[in-house]
């Protein structure tokens, strides 16, 4: 497979010493992807004012759902492929395409005036990301002396760390003192700052040997991805599995996936080299890296709920309590690498996937009255968890791969974790769903005059009950405390899934990934990339 997404250039590329305005190069550089990061982290606290029929769109759980995977999707599916472009075209210019994507569709998404309109403009901000990230990683390490490129790189991650650390808190800021919409337009005058910086500063760059573009290996990816989530969140939100259109879909999925698979490893230059996958630590780290990313996105998608239905909290109140998660990140993130230098891979991986099955077995005692301090803690727990698991199943695919593949390599955890993170919010959102709709479907019968529309809303999720109170006049007060019970209960349900799949990520990663090497220190893991939570 030739270059790909993150695929680095080659060291020659780079002039010895740099490019002489690297260091401001790498400022534009990270402002162009914190705008990115942003946005996916204040989703985390606007989920349930989008929810809202008054202050947001109305949204359903599941048209939520799709609202972040409709982005993640696009994004995994067109990582490698722009990449490819970008060395083809231009760096410089792909950048630049994708921050004008990222901004207009950012523009159009706060001006949505139905779910279905965010969630097609959610996916033009997927393509705008897509063009963004590799082109950032590419330009750095076309300016940056191989010496300097580590830095550079570890300065790049840090200050993702830190927008995923701000984005939540100034999500909840604008939520409180302005409309939902603000939560994308704040992305429109950084776009058009950046763009600026971009055209000052940044250098031209292409590969004088740019691989062939796989479109229809993209399409192919695009299309079973799309129809298996579909599939998916449509069983969990109806909770009728057997209609034609979930199972149909869901086995239409499985046939484009399979014709995917066949077709990639038939072409010389595929977009996803599956034959990597043969290589047992290769397959062992992308896997650990999609099975924690499965279990927790799932789980953060939900908890903006518990937090600001169950619990009642603010917007800026719930951005708050998930800086602790981020916290840990930048504190454990840059340490993991000599952990594993001095235990193993396999080691620090395991113990740091047994670390986030606990916390979410913690989360399973969470009710209605659980201590936010101990809600803050969870996070911080689970975020140091994630920070001993991302590093060394990183450093882990580097290692599995020749060196001539090293940015397939990357490009392809990229991918595994963006599908990972999808359907663990498609799968976790779908048994939410569905537990839900048992559990308050006999209180809601027992309402009186409960029209058959009000009754199917307030069955769909616990904003859809809310929303049903909310407008019944005080009718249906009765049906709060019932609908944070069957919530909590719907919660734990999928809670304790998401640490069975945490724990079989334990599993995969004691028996798949590479212990301590002897006679010799091992490689040390490379920087921490971003963990762009979006939900």
């Amino acid at each position: 497979m030739s270059r790909d997404a993150s695929a680095p250039p080659s060291p020659a590329e780079a002039p010895m010493g740099g490019h002489p305005r690297r260091w401001a190069i790498l400022g534009v550089l990270v402002v162009s992807l914190l705008v990115v990061v942003l946005d996916n982290t204040v989703l985390n606290v606007a989920m349930k004012t989008i929810a809202d029929p008054d202050a947001g769109i109305g949204a359903s759980q599941s048209e939520l759902a799709w609202s972040i995977n409709s982005y993640t999707l696009v994004f995994a599916g067109l990582l490698f492929t722009f990449g490819v472009l970008g060395d083809r075209i231009g760096r410089r210019i792909m950048l630049v395409g994708g921050m004008v994507v990222f901004g207009l569709t950012s523009l159009a998404s706060a001006f949505a005036d139905t779910p279905t309109q965010l969630i097609w403009f959610r996916a033009g901000m997927g393509i705008g990301a897509a063009a963004i990230l590799p082109a950032t990683l590419s330009i750095i390490s076309n300016v940056f002396d191989p010496r300097e490129r580590g830095k550079a790189i570890g300065l790049w991650a840090g200050a993702v760390g830190l927008g995923a650390a701000i984005g939540p808190v100034l999500g909840g800021f604008l939520l409180e003192h302005f409309w939902w919409g603000s939560v994308f337009l704040i992305n429109v005058p950084v776009v058009v700052i950046g763009i600026i910086a971009i055209f000052m500063l940044v250098p031209e760059s292409k590969d004088p040997k740019p691989a062939k573009l796989d479109v229809v290996g993209v399409l192919l990816s695009i299309i079973g991805l799309t129809l298996l989530t579909y599939g998916i969140i449509e069983g969990g939100d109806s909770g009728d599995w057997g209609q034609l259109k979930v199972w149909g879909t869901l086995a239409g999925s499985v046939v484009v996936l399979v014709a995917f698979v066949l077709y990639e490893r038939k072409i010389p230059n595929p977009a996803l080299d599956v034959t990597l996958f043969r290589n047992r630590m290769f397959a062992g780290a992308t896997g650990t890296i999609g099975l924690v990313f499965f279990a927790a996105m799932g789980l953060m998608f939900f908890f903006a709920f518990y937090l600001q239905a169950v619990r009642q909290l603010s917007p800026i109140q719930t951005g708050l309590l998930f800086v602790p998660f981020a916290a840990a990140q930048l504190i454990f993130a840059p340490r993991s690498a000599a952990m594993v230098k001095k235990y193993g891979a396999r080691a620090v991986s395991s113990v740091g996937m047994l670390i986030v099955t606990a916390s979410f077995l913690v989360y399973f005692t969470f009710g209605t009255d659980t201590p936010m301090w101990l809600v803050a803690v969870m996070f911080f727990v689970q975020g140091a968890g994630m920070a001993n698991v991302m590093p060394p199943a990183t450093e882990a695919v580097q290692a599995s791969v020749p060196r001539e593949k090293a940015g397939v390599g990357s490009a392809v955890s990229n991918t595994i974790r963006q599908v990972g993170g999808a359907l663990g919010v498609a799968v976790l959102g779908s048994v939410l769903s569905q537990i839900y709709r048992d559990k308050i479907g006999p209180t809601l019968d027992s309402v009186p005059n409960l029209s058959a529309e009000a009754h199917e809303a307030a069955s769909s999720s616990i904003m859809g009950t809310y929303g049903v109170v909310e407008h019944s006049g005080g009718a249906a007060d009765a049906l709060i405390a019932p609908a944070n019970d069957a919530f909590i209960s719907a919660m734990h349900t999928t809670t304790l899934a998401a640490a069975v799949i945490a724990f079989i990520g334990v599993i995969v990663s004691w028996t798949l990934l590479p212990g301590k090497r002897g006679g010799g220190s091992q490689a040390e893991a490379p920087a921490a990339e971003p963990v762009l939570m979006e939900a």
